[in-house]
């Protein structure tokens, strides 16, 4: 029988993905679960990769002429009554304040309970989104249209009060960016819907090393309100989808609703097209899900907290504090160099710990390079080099020059190698189906990946089907809209339109 290899993480993925997920969470401390139901505490290196991606997307956004506001956290009863097809979309997962403050009142055993007290006029929702407040800042805003276009997104938490959370993925209260625009004509609103929806493309494929299926929700998915949303879908190892980011045409559906209104060229007054678009902290369980094995967390090094960790090995303690200023001077000139515009993020640690320890800490954590240098490295000028892309035990023996050289080549190559994997998996588990008998036995696999169907269905006939098998259309694939005419996998109709199905998250 063949010896088991023991893994950092337990249970594997094969054994009980679910589970994975969250050992692998807690094995990179990356978060925990907080006191608050359904809300979690990110913890130093989990909110180190919210920043990372934070500051590189907000970079897009700003080139793209947006900037950022803030708008305030609770919004008034009456403006999402107001806008009813909003509010039908959230109204079971918002949270309400209805008193503005506490009284205190002895108990006869000696505690303190405390009270809502001061009843409000009006109660607030605390927002799940934020396209009622912002459009009636945008009301107040438009006069006329050279005060078009309005570009601006908000760095922001929000609550959805969730009843099945799972950290990163679905919490009640969650991080993400919203960026939200006005406009003069539907031509210029649909561009900015699609330019965002790019930039959300291009930012997983090159920073996350994700690669997306782009495309558009069927109307049964569609954000509530909006004439049409856009959509970036990624798979993840247990075959399931992720919608990673949505941009949003809401047409003049919201305008209409909040007034924002302007006088136009022909001195008319014409309502604005507006748009919405959002990404959340569900990113970093997407990246969880996507890269890691069975060995903890695995980072690519665009996103990564750190992306060199440093361990001295100081087995004498004659030796240690030459080997630590070795450490701390690799560590500065690694500093000197960038990665795609930005310094390289070099951490060493020095507690005193053991050495294996230490790398076993940063293999879960998903450092993307882990450097050793020993009394024999110092005396050889070498360095020992383990990759988080390739096994844990293996490793190589560099001279410093040389690393130093290459080393930003080796970042860009464990970046290439994660998304080259994330692609060829993805890829491998998208069939192909055109048989009713085929589609509805393709669920009952344990895991089963994607269908690629032509489609001709009905919103009606398109639920029926998800509720049987517990499945959603993801997307309908841009680039698969307008291919030779197929018989729909569902009704026979011919169709050029193409769906992907799957289970997700």
């Amino acid at each position: 029988m063949a010896k088991q290899v023991k893994t950092a993480i337990e249970p594997t993925r094969s054994e009980d993905f679910p589970e994975w997920y969250q050992q692998v969470i807690k094995g990179a401390d990356l978060a925990e679960n907080s006191e608050t139901r359904g809300c979690m505490v990110i913890k130093p290196w989990g909110y180190a990769i919210w920043e990372n991606i934070q500051q590189q997307l907000d970079k897009y956004f700003k080139q793209t002429g947006h900037q950022n506001a803030y708008f305030p956290l609770l919004i008034p009863l009456s403006y999402f009554e107001k806008e009813a097809e909003c509010a039908e979309g959230f109204a079971t997962e918002c949270a309400v304040v209805t008193h503005h403050r506490l009284e205190a009142t002895k108990q006869d055993d000696g505690t303190t309970k405390m009270e809502p007290a001061g009843k409000l006029n009006e109660p607030y929702v605390i927002r799940p989104t934020s396209e009622t407040i912002i459009g009636a800042a945008f009301s107040r805003w438009t006069e006329s249209y050279r005060d078009l276009p309005l570009l601006i997104n908000q760095w922001a938490n929000v609550m959805r009060w969730e009843m099945r959370t799972r950290m990163f993925l679905r919490t009640a209260e969650f991080l993400w960016q919203e960026g939200h625009t006005a406009h003069e004509t539907k031509e210029e609103a649909l561009a900015e819907t699609r330019q965002m929806h790019s930039i959300y493309e291009k930012f997983l494929r090159e920073h996350l090393a994700i690669p997306t299926i782009p495309g558009e929700k069927s109307e049964a998915e569609r954000f509530p309100g909006a004439d049409m949303t856009l959509t970036v879908e990624a798979m993840v190892q247990d075959k399931k989808a992720i919608q990673a980011g949505t941009s949003h045409f809401l047409g003049q559906n919201f305008a209409k609703a909040q007034d924002i209104s302007f006088t136009g060229r022909d001195g008319s007054t014409q309502h604005a097209w507006t748009t919405s678009w959002g990404v959340s902290t569900r990113m970093i369980g997407t990246l969880i899900m996507a890269h890691s094995d069975d060995d903890g967390l695995v980072l690519p090094p665009r996103i990564a907290s750190q992306q060199i960790i440093i361990i001295p090995v100081t087995p004498k303690e004659d030796t240690r504090d030459a080997i630590i200023d070795a450490c701390e001077a690799l560590a500065s000139t690694l500093r000197l160099k960038d990665f795609h515009g930005e310094p390289l993020r070099v951490q060493v640690d020095k507690r005193d710990l053991r050495g294996g320890e230490k790398k076993w800490e940063w293999v879960r954590k998903g450092a993307p390079i882990r450097i050793e240098i020993g009394p024999r490295d110092l005396e050889s000028r070498k360095v020992c080099l383990q990759r988080r892309d390739q096994a844990s035990n293996e490793k190589s023996f560099l001279d410093k020059e040389e690393f130093l050289r290459e080393v930003t080549n080796t970042l860009q190559e464990i970046q290439d190698t994660l998304l080259e994997r994330a692609t060829a998996f993805r890829d491998a588990n998208i069939q192909e189906c055109t048989q009713l008998e085929a589609f509805e036995q393709h669920w009952d696999a344990e895991q089963p990946g994607w269908l690629l169907t032509p489609w001709a269905g009905s919103t009606e006939e398109e639920e029926t089907l998800s509720k049987k098998h517990k499945i959603t259309i993801r997307c309908l694939p841009l680039d698969q809209q307008d291919g030779e005419e197929a018989p729909c996998v569902l009704t026979g109709k011919p169709s050029k339109a193409r769906a992907i199905w799957g289970r997700s998250y």
